[in-house]
Order: C-alpha cells, then structure tokens, then sequence
C-alpha cells in the first residue's frame, strides 16, 4: 500500500532553517509528482510546493518564493523541502502528497514551529 512519512520538523529561530524529507513506498515514485502542504491551526490546508515526476518542475506559492526549494532524489523514493529564512508565518504542519493511480494520499504531517 501507498506510504508517505514525513520527517524533518522541529522548532527553529525565526530566519532559520529546516530540511524536510518524505519517504514514500508503494508505488512508482518516479512515476508522479509530489507535492508539500501545509495546515495551520484554523487555517485550511495550503499547497505549498510541488515537483513534477523527474524534477524537471517545480511550482511555489507565493508566500515562500525564494525561501524553501523542493526537491526529490528518485534513486531513494524520497522528496525534501528546504526550507531557509523561517518565518513565524510558516508554522504549520508540513504534509507530504501525490496523487497516485488516480487517488490522492497523504503522510501523517510533521510540524514546524517557527518561535523566538
């Protein structure tokens, strides 16, 4: 079955930085593209970045253009997330997505806490 752990979090310094990985298994990783969202408390769940399935695109919303870069290693089934000059803004929970067979799936989220 369709695995997407994600790991990485912590608390970090406002401009700070932090490396999220996602390892996934189950299906042809190589094959789709993956994505990064995030949830704040009372906010919706927001797409963050996205990479298409041999990293040749990648796609930011607005709001971390120039501060986090995504990027995946196919050789490891797994998608990172750089993520510099933190800012309180972008504490969330980080999940990890693709779409799949024409399913959506999702990891258990890692949270990212950006606090002095």
């Amino acid at each position: 079955q369709v695995q997407l752990v994600e790991s990485g979090g912590g608390l970090v310094r406002p401009g700070g930085s932090l490396r999220l990985s996602c390892a996934a298994s189950g299906f042809t990783f190589s094959s789709y593209a993956m994505s990064w969202y995030r949830q704040a408390p009372g906010s919706e769940r927001e797409l963050v970045a996205s990479i298409s399935s041999a990293g040749g695109s990648t796609n930011y919303a607005n709001s971390v253009k120039g501060r986090f870069t995504i990027s995946r290693d196919n050789t490891k089934n797994t998608v990172y997330l750089q993520m510099n000059s933190l800012k309180p803004d972008d504490t969330a929970v980080y999940y990890c997505n693709t779409r799949a067979g024409g399913t959506y799936y999702w990891g258990q989220g890692t949270q990212v806490t950006v606090s002095s």
